[in-house]
């Protein structure tokens, strides 16, 4: 019977002598999914993965990834993961296929499966015209390739990506993102960036760590909307006209229900923020207002929150997003 896919982490600590790096954090990475972990610097991430890839032993608390616990059993832990690091060691001297049937041999595969894995994965990366390159000609989008499909070759059920796209150009990074994305259901993926449109656009749920603590967990929508609640740009309404700012601006000002119009941007077509309490009518008036003026509307919407305002509010407090 094959052990489920899922990463399961109970009161997970690491200390290194007084300094508490992770402290007591809880999470599940459920089967098949992709989960972004997310944190600033010194969060305690990189931390986080290397216990569940049983780099590093934990303090307290316990972790178990397809089923397997990282203290007592990490030989059968590291033989259901796939690890791509933030920096890739890879052997510049090798052939891309020289590399990927050393890595091979050294987790025990066979020749016969390395001869059907090793054209999977090089295709699935698309790494099969490189195949008799030397690791030391690739590019730097070709050597993260390498690093996945190396992770990828002996078809883990879990995957950690620890910054997969660091160093890419945007092409590299929305290849990369699309072969990610390929992975979900297959694979359980626990992926770590500072990309935060990559988590958006692939991950179904996001973990944020900060000072060594889980800070806030959900989908990124459920987050973007308490970006909302803590005061993010969907408090109020986005309105584009083609008319004066100043003269738009102090219209909307005088009508009930209305906090603030702020000008986002001026020129010929001009944008709002106008904060106040969201409801059908005030939409209404706003839209009555500006074509009684004689002005032409262009777009009035609920201004969404975003990862990145949720993120930066929830690592440091004290931060504005710009």
């Amino acid at each position: 019977m094959p052990h489920p896919a899922e990463i399961i982490v109970d009161r997970l600590t690491k200390t290194y002598g007084k300094f508490l790096a992770v402290d007591n954090i809880s999470f599940t990475v459920e089967s098949g999914s992709i989960v972004g972990f997310l944190g600033p610097n010194g969060a305690g991430k990189t931390t986080t993965i290397r216990m569940l890839t049983c780099y590093l032993p934990p303090t307290g608390g316990q972790a178990k990834v397809a089923g397997f616990d990282v203290f007592h059993q990490s030989l059968q832990v590291r033989q259901n993961i796939g690890y791509l690091p933030e920096s890739t060691p890879l052997y510049p001297e090798m052939r891309v296929q020289e590399y990927l049937s050393y890595r091979g041999r050294l987790r025990g595969m066979d020749h016969r499966r390395l001869r059907e894995r090793i054209p999977q994965v090089l295709e699935m990366c698309w790494l099969s015209d490189r195949t008799r390159w030397l690791v030391g000609k690739l590019s730097k989008g070709y050597r993260q390739r390498l690093g996945i499909a190396d992770a990828l070759l002996h078809n883990p059920p879990v995957l950690v990506l620890d910054e997969p796209t660091v160093g890419l150009d945007p092409a590299q990074i929305r290849e990369t993102r699309k072969l990610i994305a390929n992975l979900a259901g297959q694979h359980t993926v626990l992926l770590s960036t500072h990309i935060l449109s990559e988590v958006e656009l692939i991950c179904q749920r996001v973990i944020i760590i900060g000072r060594g603590k889980i800070l806030a967990q959900g989908t990124p929508a459920e987050l973007k909307r308490q970006s909302a609640g803590r005061g993010g740009a969907e408090a109020g309404l986005l309105v584009e006209v083609r008319g004066p700012a100043g003269q738009v601006r102090s219209a909307l000002d005088g009508l009930p229900g209305v906090e603030q119009a702020r000008i986002v941007s001026d020129g010929p077509v001009c944008v709002l923020q106008v904060v106040g309490k969201l409801d059908g009518s005030l939409q209404e008036q706003i839209a009555a207002t500006i074509l009684q003026r004689g002005w032409a509307l262009r777009e009035l919407r609920a201004a969404g929150g975003t990862l990145e305002e949720f993120f930066v509010q929830i690592t440091d407090p004290g931060a504005v997003a710009a």
